[in-house]
């Protein structure tokens, strides 16, 4: 077993992580002056030719959408863009608008995951593709200039509209992309939208392909996204699925681009899983393509093993789904994902979309007619733990000081080839993820306590 995996993210930009822009709301970088320049640098960047450029903005359903929303649009109507709002919408939905309305841009104002207190921008490209490392920072340096070049002449400026119909072409094309012969009548679904960017859309869909459902996590306020629901807080669905007595339970995150499923006997069913069944399925059907998946080095190593029996090949990225993605369609795969949910299926859109995902773990086992519980068990996984070690992010990162590398090479070698360890810093929140894998489940207890010991020590130091 490999000691590491080499696969790590380029230099970390200013503003910019592994999933756009990201922090605390109404505190920079998440403040209306920032949105603002974003708007005016990016609205810059994409303004290339004589036409009436569009951007697409929509957002999750946090407070602070209302106010980053509109600096959004002035920044980019200065800059010349008309913008074309669509309200509470899921990310891959914005990937997918972007594309078929054949916008310069797309934006998509969420946090994901994190609790309302946060919000983020993401941007898209008229590809639907999420933007490059390199395209993030020349925005970047556009944004630390002088943007008076970026303001257009009062007979130049955008103009803003409203796009009712926006949820609509979202739920027909994920009713697309399940097979066209086959139903969800007669099984019984509970859907946790983490009252969040798919509240209605996401039930709307199972509810037209035919399915019984049951809705939680729909009722959003502003403050309640992701709060002990969702795919972080899958508790509450695992426990209405046994009561239900449901063949599946969906746990969607803020902005739905990721998730977790949970069998009908209530168990918690992650990416790898996921992953595994359709790679399996797809690949018996002749649709897999480039004869591999494409995951991150968080994945376990028996979704590896499970492949590598089934002739799949398995290529390792740095984790974030624009890594995932980038790697796909260099080796020309059509399948990727996340450990954490996010899936890749390029059949059906450009960025990582849970209620599709979801459509296809339904598709076969609609199919196959058999449980969740056997389908979703395609392997045992390696033991296998994560801890988060928080650190204020206006100091030093603590991997930076000789005593935790030096912690965290002692560990290495300890380990070997019995297991390996990932240790990085998270893209999106002040934190160190410190991930350790092996055959034996005391030794990875031993290693991850220890590592995190060693790094929290360190941030005390700092402190």
């Amino acid at each position: 077993m490999p000691k590491d995996d080499s696969a790590l993210p380029p230099a970390t930009r200013r503003l910019f992580g592994t999933d756009g822009i990201r922090g605390t709301a109404n505190r920079a970088p998440m403040d209306a002056a920032t949105a603002l320049r974003l708007g005016q640098a990016a609205g810059r960047y994409f303004n290339r030719g004589t036409y009436r450029h569009r951007v697409i903005i929509g957002k999750d359903t946090r407070l602070s959408g209302y106010m980053l929303e509109p600096a959004l649009t002035a920044g980019f109507i200065g800059a010349g863009m008309d913008v074309v709002l669509v309200g509470p919408l899921p990310t891959p939905a914005i990937a997918l608008l972007t594309r078929s309305l054949r916008a310069d841009l797309g934006v998509m104002i969420s946090a994901s995951h994190n609790p309302y207190e946060d919000n983020g921008i993401k941007l898209f490209g008229p590809d639907g593709l999420k933007l490059s490392d390199a395209q993030e920072s020349e925005i970047e340096a556009l944004m630390d200039g002088d943007l008076t070049c970026a303001l257009v002449g009062p007979s130049r400026l955008g103009r803003a509209s409203r796009m009712e119909d926006a949820p609509g072409r979202y739920i027909e094309a994920a009713k697309s992309s399940f097979p066209r012969g086959l139903t969800l009548e007669g099984l019984r679904i509970v859907v946790d939208t983490a009252n969040g960017a798919a509240y209605k859309v996401a039930p709307t869909v199972l509810w037209e392909l035919g399915a019984e459902v049951v809705k939680i996590g729909d009722a959003p306020d502003g403050f309640n996204i992701n709060k002990g629901c969702g795919s972080t807080a899958p508790q509450k669905l695992a426990e209405l699925v046994r009561e239900r007595r449901a063949d599946l339970g969906i746990a969607l995150d803020g902005d739905a681009d990721r998730l977790v499923l949970i069998d009908e006997c209530g168990r918690m069913v992650d990416g790898d899983q996921i992953l595994a069944l359709v790679a399996r399925s797809w690949a018996e059907e002749g649709r897999l393509k480039g004869d591999a998946i494409v995951a991150t080095v968080m994945s376990n190593m028996g979704l590896e093993r499970f492949l590598d029996s089934r002739g799949i090949g398995l290529l390792r990225t740095a984790v974030g789904d624009r890594y995932v993605g980038e790697r796909m369609r260099e080796a020309g795969c059509n399948l990727g994902g996340e450990q954490s949910g996010h899936m890749i299926m390029t059949e059906f859109g450009t960025t990582g979309d849970g209620l599709v995902a979801a459509l296809q773990v339904l598709a076969v086992l609609v199919a196959e007619r058999k449980p969740a519980s056997q389908l979703l068990s395609c392997f045992a996984p390696l033991p296998q733990r994560l801890v988060n070690v928080r650190f204020d992010g206006a100091r030093e990162s603590p991997l930076n000081h000789a005593a935790v590398a030096e912690a965290i090479e002692a560990h290495r070698n300890r380990l070997g080839a019995r297991g390996r360890i990932l240790i990085r810093a998270s893209g999106t929140e002040p934190v160190i993820r410190v991930m350790a894998e092996a055959e034996e489940e005391g030794l990875v207890e031993q290693t991850v306590s220890a590592l995190a010991e060693a790094i929290r020590s360190q941030v005390r130091a700092m402190a």
